[in-house]
């Protein structure tokens, strides 16, 4: 530096030293390699005969040494990089886990946070300001972000085991008018309240504080009737009547992101294996 800039006093200022600083650096080097490197003369710094016979040397290692530094640096970050998952329940028992696991084989160095939500808004309030990388959710109208449509989640009418369809196969919406009607517990209900309310119908609500394994129990001892959705139902509904509901009524579900285009490739490389496993699960 001092040769290339012609004197100590301006490779002292690059580099934040002082010129007594970077003088005494110089002179220890030279007492501990045997011999003087640059000549300081009345016409500035220039190397020495030595000094120019191992300058290349030096210059190699310094190079090799900042490339050394550049890629502990880059593993580092890829090593410790983590996507921020917000998720439905349903979404996160019934898919995420073969979709991490499939992730984790592709991309073995990035890891996965996953936070469950408390209520259908949670995941757009924690993506919004950036606290979430993506977020599995349904579609909601909340903010600005990318859509990536996954699912139509089928909605079906939950019915005790002894409820008379008069040999019917679907269940009309409008004969959820007026009837005693669990509602998913408070937060969740947004979506349910979006088709009942496109058709006019108006239930009896009786609003719960419960999981969804909980009202299936409570429609199961005949306290009421539910609606929910073929993904929140996988596998519980073995005590109730599950009843395609007519006209046909669905949550989109999906991913959303601030910015698909900003997104770093980890993430796109994630929502690229959400969407290839998603049909099949």
């Amino acid at each position: 530096m001092a040769v290339d800039l012609g004197s100590f006093t301006k490779a002292a200022e690059v580099l934040g030293y002082t010129q007594s600083g970077l003088t005494h650096m110089m002179n220890s080097l030279e007492r501990e390699i045997g011999f003087p490197l640059l000549d300081r003369g009345r016409y500035g710094v220039r190397l020495t005969q030595e000094g120019e016979r191992i300058a290349p040397a030096i210059r190699e290692f310094l190079q090799a040494n900042a490339n050394l530094d550049h890629a502990i640096a880059q593993v580092s970050t890829f090593r410790n990089e983590t996507i921020r998952v917000a998720a439905f329940a349903s979404m996160a028992m019934h898919w995420l886990p073969a979709i991490i696991q499939q992730f984790r084989a592709e991309c073995p160095n990035v890891d996965v946070d996953i936070r469950m939500a408390d209520n259908v808004e949670a995941p757009y309030e924690l993506l919004n300001p950036g606290k979430m990388d993506i977020i599995c959710a349904s579609r909601q109208e909340m903010g600005t972000y990318d859509w990536i449509h996954l699912w139509d989640d089928t909605m079906y009418a939950v019915v005790p085991k002894d409820y008379d369809l008069g040999g019917r196969e679907r269940f009309p919406l409008s004969e959820f008018e007026d009837k005693e009607f669990i509602m998913p517990s408070q937060g969740f209900d947004k979506d349910i309240m979006r088709v009942l309310n496109r058709e006019g119908v108006r239930p009896d609500i009786r609003p719960t504080a419960v999981d969804d394994a909980t009202v299936i129990g409570m429609v199961e001892h005949g306290l009421g009737i539910s609606m929910m959705t073929e993904l929140t139902l996988r596998g519980r509904a073995e005590h109730v009547k599950v009843v395609p509901v007519v006209p046909f009524a669905s949550r989109e579900l999906g991913l959303a992101v601030r910015s698909i285009p900003d997104a770093p490739q980890s993430l796109r490389k994630f929502i690229a294996c959400v969407q290839r496993m998603v049909p099949e699960l």
